[in-house]
């Protein structure tokens, strides 16, 4: 073994191959430093202060609330016993210099305070005084001035220091922090989806019966990150929102509650997916307010989830159950979760999955263009099969009869495209149009007029070509090429007119 760590190094661990255990377990993670501690102190010491320690003597009261309880416990007595023994030597220093400690057991003589004729005896009385407990063997007589203004002046100093002292115990043994303690946090925060959405989720819950009063809570964010300026910005501290706009961070905390966090394109969880959870490092301080309502002081209770304490994918298990007339809240599963279905993707690889268009729903530029060209091809065939059903027709008539046919048929044609593009005049203004027959409708002439009666015929297939597109047609054939007639003289009238005089008469004879 040690061979082996010398050759792959300290992180070198040896991994139980057995086949009959199944479970698989992963590397510890070396514990990193906490900015904030489960329990909620905050793990930050001040150095280097300099001069600025005076600042503490300038707040000497708040200075010895904030000190431990050993060190509180030790200032009292040692302030007692300091002032005792001062206030003792000044009422021995005045009886040795009258000379009442060498009368003190005559009784014709008058001294500054009475029965006082050594050090223990003056302590006696300073304690008597000060605690007024007055045992009358022990009093100050009228013939010593310089006593009367030390007795004021004991009993101004022992009222300050009183004062002093059994405040600052009393706002020590008052102050909220044990109240937190009944505050209870979830040892872990789960990621999963509620209402659809992707949610960062943890619990708080009350031991006490007494309410919290106008609680709130908070979240912070605490990740070193760098600027684009390349300013580099440990540990800082950005705002998560757990309801501040919609009231939901006010609490109304006399049951377990779930604080739901949800991320968005404003969270800074947005792009965070399961994998990167594992690559990342931050920390989340939760911090939890309110009035406590025995005291009416604020107390405030705080923890932190680090990215090993954010289990993906899980949910809470539910602790409270309805009994026979009341709800019962089962603290034993307050800590516990289960997992759930949660896609392992963030919410912005969501987002950008579903704004791509779907293949399926849109067709492409090549199917378009196939549909408006089968279509076409459609309404060509449509003509193509009448034109061969009217040849078929005209085979059973004689040559100068089929010759008539089909120049009244071209006849008829130009008066139908005539009709039709009339008909798209009315529907729509030449500015709508192509600039090519805006420029034929404008040039004069009889050829201009049959290129507009073709463009125009082009243009009244489009509709059909857009109608059309989304039907499903069978397999077109190969268009059949046109054929070529001969153009009509241009005398005009009726067909009849532009025959043979005998053959006009056998017409009309029939």
């Amino acid at each position: 073994m040690a061979a082996l760590r010398r050759k792959f190094g300290e992180d070198y661990q040896v991994v139980n191959t057995n086949r009959d255990n199944t479970a698989f377990s992963a590397p510890v993670k070396k514990k990193r430093q906490r900015f904030v501690e489960k329990n909620g102190r905050c793990n930050v010491q001040h150095g280097n202060l300099g001069g600025e320690t005076s600042r503490y003597i300038s707040d000497l009261f708040t200075t010895l609330v904030d000190l431990k309880w050993r060190w509180n416990l030790l200032i009292f007595v040692l302030t007692y016993t300091v002032a005792w023994l001062v206030m003792a030597s000044m009422w021995w220093i005045i009886a040795y210099i009258r000379g009442d400690i060498n009368h003190g057991h005559d009784s014709s003589y008058t001294p500054c305070v009475a029965n006082v004729y050594n050090f223990p005896s003056a302590f006696l009385f300073f304690i008597e005084t000060e605690a007024t407990i007055g045992y009358g063997y022990r009093y100050i007589t009228e013939k010593c001035p310089e006593g009367i203004i030390l007795f004021l002046f004991q009993s101004l100093l022992g009222s300050i220091v009183d004062a002093f002292l059994i405040g600052c115990m009393f706002i020590k043994m008052s102050q909220p922090k044990k109240r937190a303690e009944t505050l209870m946090f979830s040892q872990d925060s789960v990621i999963s989806q509620r209402d659809g959405k992707l949610c960062l989720m943890f619990r708080v819950g009350n031991l006490r019966n007494s309410h919290m009063v106008s609680a709130q809570i908070r979240c912070k964010l605490i990740k070193s990150r760098q600027t684009p300026e390349g300013e580099f910005l440990p540990l800082d501290q950005c705002e998560l929102d757990v309801g501040f706009g919609t009231g939901a961070d006010q609490l109304f905390l006399v049951s377990p509650l779930t604080i739901c966090h949800e991320i968005n394109p404003k969270s800074p969880f947005f792009d965070l997916s399961q994998r990167s959870l594992m690559n990342e490092q931050f920390e989340i301080v939760v911090i939890l307010e309110g009035i406590v309502e025995t005291t009416g002081m604020t107390c405030q209770a705080r923890t932190s989830y680090t990215e090993d304490e954010v289990l993906w994918g899980h949910r809470f298990l539910p602790v409270m159950s309805l009994e026979e007339g009341f709800f019962r809240v089962d603290y034993s599963q307050f800590h516990s979760t289960f997992e759930v279905n949660t896609p392992p993707y963030s919410v912005k690889e969501h987002d950008e999955k579903s704004s791509l268009p779907s293949p399926l729903s849109t067709p492409t530029l090549g199917e378009s263009h196939g549909a408006a060209r089968r279509a076409r091809v459609f309404s060509v065939d449509c003509i193509n099969t009448t034109d061969r059903e009217e040849r078929a027709g005209q085979s059973r008539l004689p040559s100068k009869l089929q010759r008539m046919s089909s120049s009244g048929k071209e006849d008829l044609q130009r008066k139908v495209l005539m009709l039709s593009s009339q008909h798209s005049e009315k529907a729509c203004s030449t500015g709508d149009l192509p600039l090519k027959l805006q420029r034929l409708s404008s040039s004069p002439g009889p050829e201009a007029a049959d290129r507009l009666q073709l463009k125009a015929l082009k243009v009244g297939f489009e509709p059909m070509t857009q109608s059309t597109g989304d039907l499903q047609l069978p397999p077109t054939p190969a268009p059949v090429p046109a054929r070529i007639h001969t153009p009509l003289p241009s005398g005009g009238g009726r067909p009849e007119d532009n025959l043979p005089a005998k053959l006009r008469r056998m017409t009309a004879d029939r």
